[in-house]
């Protein structure tokens, strides 16, 4: 059981229930369960989709570069729709990112060739996904059935986006591994977090009590569940509490052997009367939000990265 600090919740009251265990952080936080939990959520199907980035960050027509499961790819906007590509252009290789766009199509800086989502030769389009919030993209993964969208978890109706990415020298399994040990979580993050008990843990999802720190002792205690909809997201969701449907996607993305990006969106909701107003400054929480999330992703990076050397031996 986490060591109690001195926790004044100005919320909405919870349903007393009594946690899981009472024993120690380092002796509920079970290396078996990690691993059995991670080994569902490799077994999910994927689809062969890979989040890039939030979908605000393709503001314009382009074009921009990201690598993805090995591959360098380039993004541009035709008519508004974003598009992926390999981005080596097919007659010497220069790269379309370093280019420009024109007419709709990415116009290569060495000598000019412009192509389109119609392609050239074996040079196609890859299927693309643009979800409102994220932008995906779909690439042969091995043992992985393509699908014709992603797996998307359940969403609010109405919430305030806002999203990070970062990058990692590690896989995206340890990512998704971090996220299933919540009980680093006060101990790790303790700027963040007051206190945290598990009140119910199958086989491969989690649900904590959670209190984060507002200012000093005084802090906002919701319940959360953690689940993996598929090998590469674990998404975190207040089930009940202040902010009840809000939820967390965490995904990692491959980027060559050995790094992942981390891309996370919080979709945060309420039923209270003022949220609308809330809804209204969106431009000026966004900034808030991300640097919050940033933080702990900072500490949280070096977690995966450890985790990975020491798997690596």
């Amino acid at each position: 059981m986490t060591t109690d600090r001195r926790v004044i919740n100005f919320g909405r009251p919870l349903p007393p229930r009594d946690p899981v265990s009472t024993d120690d952080d380092w002796k509920q936080s079970d290396l078996r369960w990690i691993g059995q939990a991670l080994r569902h959520a490799l077994a999910r199907p994927g689809g062969g989709w890979f989040v890039v980035d939030a979908s605000r960050r393709f503001a314009g027509d382009g074009p921009w570069r990201y690598p993805v499961a090995g591959r360098d790819l380039v993004f541009w906007r035709c008519d508004g729709r974003l598009h992926a590509a390999p981005d080596a252009c097919p007659h010497m290789g220069a790269s379309f990112a370093e280019g420009c766009v024109r007419g709709g199509k990415v116009v290569c800086p060495w000598h000019g060739l412009a192509l389109g989502p119609e392609g050239r030769g074996t040079w196609r389009t890859l299927p693309v996904h643009d979800d409102g919030v994220l932008a995906w993209v779909r690439v042969d993964a091995a043992g992985e059935a393509a699908s014709d969208r992603p797996f998307l978890p359940g969403r609010p109706e109405r919430f305030i986006d806002a999203t990070i990415r970062m990058e990692a020298a590690c896989e995206p399994e340890d990512v998704i591994a971090n996220r299933l040990d919540p009980w680093h979580g006060v101990h790790f993050h303790p700027h963040s977090f007051r206190r945290l008990r598990v009140m119910q843990q199958l086989e491969d999802e989690i649900t904590v009590r959670v209190a984060f720190g507002v200012l000093g002792p005084l802090s906002v205690e919701v319940d959360a569940r953690f689940h993996c909809p598929d090998p590469r997201t674990i998404v975190m969701t207040i089930v009940d509490g202040d902010g009840k449907g809000s939820v967390v996607e965490t995904h990692a993305t491959p980027l060559s052997r050995g790094r992942s990006a981390i891309v996370e969106t919080i979709l945060a909701t309420s039923d209270r009367s003022q949220f609308g107003v809330v809804l209204r400054a969106a431009g000026l929480l966004r900034p808030l939000i991300e640097k919050a999330a940033a933080r702990l992703w900072v500490e949280d990076i070096a977690y995966a990265e450890r985790r990975r050397a020491l798997q690596n031996g």
